[in-house]
């Protein structure tokens, strides 16, 4: 009896578990048929909703709601996140959604993903996924990136390439790992596990991921001819071109980067600034000014450094207008506002009002820059360059804070306070060129960027790279710079090398080797007038030197005066005193002249440069009108107008005024 209830028992408790497995089997089959209905119904929903648009970010939530497992939601969530993210937080905060969306593409629709097929009709039910994958595998990349976490970009990009899709679609894997090899060129693998251990090696490791790109489309062309329209491949070579055209610009391998940006030129894909980049290491200045400005049409409006517009306010200064300099980066920071950029901006305000003259306005400038929290997104420009840039230009407003007290005092020697400023400016500027020269020493791409005085990954101008050298080894850097003139293969460039090698002469005493040099400078056929004035400026103050040392007093008004006539902002701050013959009227007010006098200019009535003062009142205010013309009656100093309260005051003003300085600022032609 007893085996025979065991035996009832034993089928009973099957009974029980085929029924439950029953249950559990339709629930599970309900449960499916629901999850599908949900997807189904998202799927639905996001047809004709652009995942950029404002209302991603409410469907996101809403498909969320219906379905947390499906990735679309999350997607929709991070791509909104990622296009409205403006500094590290927003970036960081989108890298979230994203990395749930891609691990839930990856773990719900493997096959999907790993579809490769020439046949359109089994590739396009996998091609929606892959669109999607490598969407939100972009932007959680670019996440990555403007966060400062290359190894997680690096990590992405190989995981991105096991799929083996058969087209890069939004994310071009190789591209990105020569990009992101190069960005951190300087670094080794101590630092970054995907680096090489030299520059070199790391730019070679970078056009290899290049190459193996261009390789990549070349085997999947079997794949995609009969899917995608005829031609499409060279779309996707244009992608590869544009950073062989960085890499090349970067060698200073002239002909091929020219190659490059002649064929993405003929695709009609032409990178405008990184073109505009290479010719202005080129030493074609003019060409260059044209691409930066067609970028600044095509780029306005992206929340990242406008690379355009710092590099265009340097052309403004070779130029010899730093106004437009300052107004165009006024113009950007009240545009952009403290977005990615604004630290940019604000060096490029002060260089420009550096060589304004307005030294208090520059200095000011520089220390928003450096108490601002830069992030260099989009850019391969990094915290090492901002951070040379800024203490570059505090060294050079050390010098020219000194060169004021020289300026402002022609007897300055006789005056205990004004040499006590002196020596207090000397000591600063030591401890300012200790901790540059530090930085300098430190830095591996000081052959690739500073001696080469002009390169894509320069953040500084030409003119700016004496400031650094100037008081240091003369024969060492004579030495660097004439092997750099004969490796050189830009023809516009040589004469800059020239110049260098001319200063340094002189402060070797050589005056005749410098002068032969300069000579030859000035006969110099690839010379554009209007674009190379700062250029010019410098070499008629090189010539004056030098008739200054050998005493060759009419020679030194001579050269003084071209350069004064081509740059005068510049005149102040080199101790070359101008001669000119003034001409007042009105009611003059004799303390300010007598303290005008007391500057360093020369007023002369046998001086060709005619300088007009006009004093007049008005409601209790006192006015100046002044204008400066030369001996052909051309004007040098437009006609202008200040009021001032102080005599002492007004006489400081009006004798920078008469160099250029300060005053109106007139509208940028760079808009």
């Amino acid at each position: 009896m007893s085996q025979y209830f065991k035996k009832a028992k034993s089928i009973l408790l099957l009974c029980c578990t085929i029924v439950l497995l029953s249950f559990v089997n339709a629930f599970a089959q309900s449960k499916a048929t629901q999850k599908l209905a949900q997807r189904y119904e998202i799927n639905a929903k996001r047809v004709g909703v652009d995942v950029s648009s404002e209302d991603a970010l409410p469907r996101s939530r809403e498909f969320l709601r219906i379905d947390s497992t499906y990735y679309v939601g999350w997607m929709f969530e991070g791509i909104y996140k990622f296009n409205h993210a403006a500094d590290y937080l927003g970036f960081k905060n989108a890298t979230v959604p994203l990395e749930r969306a891609l691990y839930l593409l990856e773990r719900d629709y493997t096959k999907e993903l790993s579809t490769r097929s020439p046949e359109i009709q089994l590739y396009f039910p996998a091609y929606a996924y892959q669109i999607d994958y490598t969407r939100t595998a972009y932007c959680l990349m670019t996440c990555y990136a403007n966060t400062e976490d290359p190894e997680k970009v690096m990590t992405l990009m190989h995981r991105v390439l096991k799929w083996k899709f058969q087209r890069d679609l939004y994310m071009d894997a190789y591209n990105y790992l020569g990009w992101t090899t190069h960005r951190y060129r300087f670094y080794t693998s101590a630092k970054y596990s995907f680096l090489k251990n030299t520059i070199d090696a790391n730019e070679k490791l970078a056009m290899s991921y290049l190459d193996s790109g261009l390789a990549k489309i070349e085997r999947d062309k079997k794949f995609n001819a009969h899917i995608f329209q005829p031609g499409y491949e060279r779309l996707d070579k244009m992608g590869v071109y544009h950073y062989k055209c960085i890499l090349y610009s970067y060698a200073f391998n002239i002909d091929s980067a020219e190659h490059y940006f002649d064929l993405m030129r003929v695709g009609g894909v032409l990178p405008h600034n990184n073109y505009a980049n290479f010719k202005s290491i080129c030493g074609n200045f003019r060409e260059a000014e044209k691409e930066y400005t067609i970028a600044s049409t095509i780029d306005a409006g992206d929340k990242r450094l406008q690379e355009w517009a710092y590099y265009l306010s340097i052309l403004d200064i070779y130029k010899a207008k730093p106004k437009d300099g300052i107004q165009l980066a006024q113009d950007m920071i009240s545009g952009f506002g403290s977005t990615p950029g604004f630290g940019w901006y604000n060096i490029a305000l002060a260089r420009s009002f550096l060589y304004d003259g307005q030294i208090e306005e520059s200095e000011k400038y520089v220390e928003k820059a450096a108490s601002f929290k830069e992030l260099h997104i989009g850019t391969t420009l990094g915290q090492s360059h901002y951070d040379f840039s800024i203490q570059l230009l505090k060294l050079m407003n050390n010098e020219q804070r000194f060169a004021m007290q020289r300026f402002e005092n022609k007897n300055w020697w006789y005056k205990p306070t004004i040499l006590g400023n002196m020596a207090q400016l000397v000591a600063e500027r030591f401890l300012q060129q200790y901790l540059i020269i530090n930085q300098f020493a430190q830095n591996p791409e000081r052959d690739r960027v500073i001696y080469k005085l002009f390169s894509t990954e320069s953040t500084v101008s030409w003119d700016e790279v004496w400031y650094l050298m100037k008081d240091f080894s003369t024969t060492f850097f004579i030495n660097r710079f004439e092997k750099e003139l004969k490796e050189n293969n830009r023809k516009p460039v040589t004469k800059y090398f020239k110049l260098f090698i001319a200063k340094l002469k002189i402060g070797q005493g050589k005056y005749t080797e410098a002068k032969k040099i300069l000579n030859e400078i000035l006969q110099d056929p690839n010379t554009d007038a209007e674009y190379e004035k700062l250029f010019a400026a410098r070499c008629f103050q090189s010539f004056a030197a030098c008739a200054e040392k050998e005493k060759e007093q009419n020679t030194l008004n001579e050269w003084t005066y071209r350069m004064y006539k081509t740059y005068p902002q510049l005149v102040p701050f080199c101790n070359l005193t101008v001669n000119m013959q003034l001409i007042t009227s009105g009611a003059s007010d004799i303390q300010l002249i007598a303290r005008l006098k007391d500057c360093n200019i020369n007023f002369s009535n046998q001086s060709s440069i005619k300088t007009y003062i006009s004093f007049t009142t008005k409601g209790g205010k006192k006015n100046i009108d002044y204008k400066v013309i030369d001996a052909q009656g051309n004007e040098i100093i437009a006609p202008q107008h200040f009021s001032y309260k102080l005599s002492n005051d007004g006489a400081i003003e009006l004798a920078y005024r008469l160099f250029g300085i300060g005053g109106t600022v007139k509208e940028a032609g760079h808009k």
